[in-house]
């Protein structure tokens, strides 16, 4: 284990100081090697995983537009939500693109008529609708909005048209920021017929 930055019979320590070999445990030298070498075979399988990913993503596409090609179609196949299933249906592939959700100016706008609709509904006799749509509005520590729990408020049946003037602001508000493609890969129980997700995540295996 060299490093240039360290003079030879020095080790560095976690708060960057250099502490003399001969005073270094050998159960704490132990400790090192077992860590550094497991972290790096482990990068080295991360690494691995996504030129796999990578590969996987291009294969599919590439399966996509050749069978749009069958139809004429000659657009790429490296968007929407694709599932192919061997010919025996034992081997099952997902690939899905993952929208990232952002909103505009246009919430603060929603927010607002939000706010009077819930001031003339309540009567300030009860602020447990209030309490829901801050809630909804409420931002996390890095000062994000939940989407979902935002977007949930689309799916209440409220005739109000100042709700609905909200509802339409919310729609307008909604931005893309960001796609982020996924690929899973699954595997046919005998048994139960169900498919059964083959984990590339270590912790799950």
């Amino acid at each position: 284990m060299t490093n240039p930055t360290i003079p030879p019979g020095y080790w560095k320590d976690a708060s960057g100081n250099l502490v003399p070999e001969s005073k270094v445990k050998q159960i704490d030298q132990l400790r090192n090697q077992l860590v550094y070498d497991l972290c790096q075979m482990a990068e080295a399988e991360s690494q691995a995983l996504g030129k796999f990913k990578a590969s996987a993503m291009m294969e599919v596409s590439s399966f996509c537009a050749l069978s749009l090609d069958q139809y004429g179609v000659k657009t790429g196949g490296d968007k929407g939500n694709i599932t192919l299933v061997s010919y025996d249906g034992k081997y099952k592939i997902v690939r899905q693109m993952q929208d990232k959700i952002t909103f505009g100016e246009q919430l603060m706008a929603a927010k607002t008529l939000i706010d009077e609709c819930v001031h003339e509904w309540a009567q300030g006799a009860n602020d447990n609708i209030k309490a829901l749509v801050n809630h909804a509005f409420q931002t996390d520590k890095e000062g994000k909005i939940n989407t979902g729990r935002v977007l949930s408020l689309r799916r209440l049946d409220i005739r109000d048209d100042k709700w609905v003037n909200a509802m339409q602001a919310i729609a307008d508000s909604i931005q893309t920021a960001s796609t982020k493609p996924y690929v899973r890969f699954y595997k046919r129980n005998d048994t139960t017929l169900e498919y059964v997700p083959i984990s590339l995540d270590v912790a799950a295996v």
